[in-house]
């Protein structure tokens, strides 16, 4: 029996108020997202806060919501390749509405991204401990390239990280001041990347928590690289941002490296079997 069968998910407890909270996660995401593009000027007062987030609500719609939505339909369904995927969903969510949280000022953008970021914690963590890790290792064990990905993943969370050291130390240096949506963009990465390192490491010590966290999380960083290509194609279309090609080009082959592992990954999932 191949590990997409309907009664073959390693899951420990009731998954019904995960189902329900990552739904409602869907339904705000959305409301949040459309009313943002529809009354920008309430939501974003600033034209740098537009020129940050109105491109980014076009990917929320565009990428964010079908991640969460396909990883739930195709869990419902009882594939394993969804279950793994879905705390991926969360984390990308839980990513963005980290970034609102810290640029905006007191608005509805705000008090809905913060219920986001409060409801994607809560979520991903009940999630992830459903998820029976030992099953799960003893699926995948052997069927993945446990260094390739984990070193990946490891990897992208230590460049995420001298990423945002780079910036504090530059400015310290400069004595500048960091621009809120520049530090808004900062924090999420220094979230993110204790989560990619921790998750790296035990996919290459082949440790259970590695294992269900692999694939969320190249799934997660892969969107993430497609979603700051759309929002840089996006960017000077809806604002008056301009178009920087070197962007786009570096964040294409950053999207491709991330993509081979995640693609070993799933065909190490389809290719396990039931035990």
């Amino acid at each position: 029996m191949s590990s997409d069968q309907p009664d073959s998910l390693p899951v420990k407890g009731d998954l019904r108020y995960i189902y329900a909270s990552s739904l409602l996660i869907a339904m705000l995401s959305a409301l949040g997202a459309a009313l943002a593009i529809l009354f920008r000027g309430h939501f974003y007062p600033a034209e740098e806060l537009a020129q940050a987030f109105i491109p980014n609500d076009v990917v929320i719609l565009a990428i964010g919501l079908p991640m969460l939505l396909g990883s739930l339909w195709s869990t419902r369904r009882g594939s394993l390749l969804g279950l793994l995927f879905w705390p991926g969903a969360l984390f990308f969510g839980l990513y963005n509405s980290i970034a609102y949280v810290f640029a905006l000022p007191l608005t509805w953008g705000f008090l809905i991204h913060l219920c986001l970021a409060v409801l994607g914690v809560y979520t991903l963590i009940g999630l992830v401990a459903r998820i029976d890790g030992e099953t799960v290792q003893a699926r995948l064990a052997g069927s993945i390239p446990e260094k390739i990905c984990g070193g990946v993943i490891a990897s992208f969370g230590i460049l995420f990280i001298l990423r945002v050291l780079y910036v504090l130390i530059n400015a310290l240096i400069a004595g500048s001041v960091i621009l809120e949506t520049e530090f808004a963009v900062n924090v999420p990465d220094a979230f993110i990347s204790p989560a990619l390192i921790m998750g790296g490491i035990a996919l290459w010590k082949r440790k259970a928590l590695g294992y269900v966290s692999g694939l969320g999380l190249l799934f997660q960083t892969s969107m993430l690289f497609a979603g700051l290509i759309v929002f840089l194609l996006l960017q000077p279309i809806l604002t008056t941002a301009p178009f920087v090609l070197t962007d786009v080009l570096v964040i294409l082959v950053m999207g491709l490296v991330c993509s081979i592992p995640l693609a070993l990954f799933i065909r190490g999932v389809k290719s396990a079997r039931v035990v």
